[in-house]
């Protein structure tokens, strides 16, 4: 059993770490403009250059690792899922592609920490279709123009 003040620790250390600006402009581009409809979009901006795929890795890696925290027992799965969410919203994003992608990158458990923490949520697939309504809405107002740059300039505000 995890000690829960040790497991609050790690956890309040990946709340820091979300906010360092890069891996927070990082997750805004991700949620915001980032909206692939294949897995060969997946894989052009996963496996393309680095400063196209640097924001791509960086998010998609932070989660992996944070959730992996979870399954190697450092943070209590009940108390990651209550503090986050975004990695759902990943998960419903990229979900659709996994298979492909896993298939043709050689790689079957590319984002399984993210997979298996989310498995572990009391109804996993409504928390899924409703981050993924979420993330349809998003790329409906990136088609519609109404989401700015979050690589263009830093944002002043802060962001979680």
């Amino acid at each position: 059993m995890t000690d829960p003040s040790q497991a609050a620790t790690v956890l309040l250390k990946l709340y820091e770490l979300r906010t360092e600006p890069a891996l927070r402009q990082a997750r805004a581009w991700f949620a915001f403009e980032f909206h692939p409809t294949s897995a060969r979009d997946v894989l052009g901006t996963w496996l393309g250059p680095g400063h196209e795929s640097a924001p791509y890795r960086m998010v998609t890696s932070y989660w992996d690792m944070a959730a992996s925290l979870v399954t190697q027992g450092a943070i209590p799965a009940e108390m990651f899922n209550e503090a986050n969410t975004e990695h759902i919203s990943l998960f419903a994003k990229l979900r659709p592609f996994l298979a492909e992608v896993r298939s043709a990158t050689g790689y079957p458990d590319y984002l399984g920490n993210i997979e298996r923490v989310i498995e572990m949520l009391p109804q996993p697939e409504e928390r899924i279709a409703l981050f993924g309504r979420y993330m349809a809405r998003q790329r409906a107002l990136a088609a519609e123009g109404k989401q700015r740059s979050a690589l263009a300039q830093p944002s002043s505000q802060p962001h979680a």
